[in-house]
């Protein structure tokens, strides 16, 4: 007997640039930076060598030239195993976690924490605003072998930055993002890094975007940041907005390159394709940090990363034999945290956008959505009639 997740994936087959002119040019020095800071680490989970050696050259992972940005409900396991199919070598992130629900589950951490080895490389990020709270979040979260940590001060959401004062309402306070990258870093094995906006409100010039940078690096073992092109305002408009409403300001971005040489600096918002990441490594940007389109276009996004921006061959495997993989992925995980915990539908929600643009995407859709609606346990077959291929 088949189980619900196969029955849901065997038979759905196939289906058949911002302006950054003015930006300072920087020549790219990136490579032995980043090979020094970031080690080879295994998940507790186990290890698998021929994946990880694949993703490695010398016993290091590749440097983040390109990274798949940490978003709430959507970068879980679940697309984070999709997207590692797609692509070896992109650099992924956690949603963020807060740290006192790592601190209050300590007993269930794994929920939480727990990856598979071949997601390598992986970054966790962290929320909070209580430094013992932090301390404690990086010490039982370096069991696990992340490999970096990152503290979440660009979340405009009112749910993170009014709640406890974090997310991008930290910009307001340097000093205390210092002393947490520094209990931060403490209780870790791993580089660790900030992720901000360039501003936040009427706080957006360059000099208190700078003033910012300064203050953290020179108090905290920080040298790795990842700024959103963008000031957050934390009244009046929706996180959806913040992402799209605010100016984007690159020349900011690409002037801390210039006035902080030491720190590498990877550049987020408004990039959504490969020859846009490639044109602003070309400027100079140390790295590049995709979001939205990501996983809203996993296959497009993906796909070219590990040859057009690593230069190594791009995976082999088909949308059929990726959809393959993850069924067995499901399999594996279904009901791991008790009934319906993961559900399938939950399961089956990152792959909804792999054929996104394509002829019958839309068919696709919303046979995938009226089988999960007859879907009621683990071995009731889904029937999905076959969809539209495409080479």
């Amino acid at each position: 007997m088949k189980s619900t997740v196969y029955n849901l994936l065997s038979a759905l087959a196939p289906l058949h640039y911002d302006n950054l002119t003015y930006c300072h040019k920087q020549s790219l020095k990136i490579l032995n930076r980043f090979s020094g800071q970031h080690k080879r680490f295994h998940s507790l989970m186990g290890k698998d060598p021929v994946h990880l050696e694949k993703r490695m050259v010398d016993g290091q992972y590749l440097p983040p030239w390109f990274s798949v940005a940490p978003m709430m409900d959507w970068t879980d396991n679940h697309y984070r195993t999709l997207a590692r199919l797609i692509s070896k070598h992109a650099w992924l992130y956690t949603e963020m976690v807060v740290a006192e629900t790592i601190v209050h589950q300590r007993n269930n951490l794994d929920r939480f924490l727990a990856f598979s080895p071949e997601q390598h490389p992986i970054v966790l990020q962290l929320g909070g605003s209580n430094l013992e709270n932090l301390a404690k979040a990086a010490e039982f979260a370096n069991a696990y072998s992340f490999d970096e940590l990152n503290l979440n001060c660009g979340c405009p959401s009112g749910k993170v930055a009014g709640h406890g004062c974090f997310g991008a309402r930290l910009m307001f306070d340097p000093k205390f993002v210092a002393d947490a990258m520094s209990a931060i870093a403490a209780n870790c094995s791993v580089p660790v890094s900030v992720k901000c906006r360039i501003g936040v409100d009427d706080h957006d010039s360059y000099n208190e975007l700078c003033d910012f940078v300064y203050a953290i690096v020179s108090n905290s073992p920080t040298r790795h940041f990842i700024v959103h092109a963008r000031k957050a305002l934390l009244s009046g408009l929706s996180p959806a907005e913040n992402r799209k409403v605010p100016p984007l300001k690159y020349e900011y971005y690409f002037a801390l390159l210039r006035d902080f040489p030491e720190v590498q600096f990877t550049i987020n918002g408004g990039i959504t394709g490969i020859d846009q990441v490639n044109a602003a490594r070309r400027q100079g940007a140390h790295g590049v940090m995709v979001g939205r389109a990501a996983y809203n276009n996993p296959w497009s996004t993906l796909r070219h990363v590990d040859s057009a921006v690593y230069g190594i061959p791009t995976s082999s495997l088909s949308r059929r034999q990726i959809l393959e993989k993850y069924q067995m992925y499901g399999d594996s995980v279904l009901g791991k945290y008790g009934p319906g915990k993961p559900s399938i539908r939950q399961l089956v929600k990152p792959l909804l956008n792999l054929f996104h643009s394509e002829p019958g995407n839309g068919l696709w859709k919303r046979k995938a959505d009226a089988a999960l609606r007859r879907c009621k346990a683990r071995f009731i077959i889904c029937n999905i009639q076959s969809l539209v291929h495409v080479q």
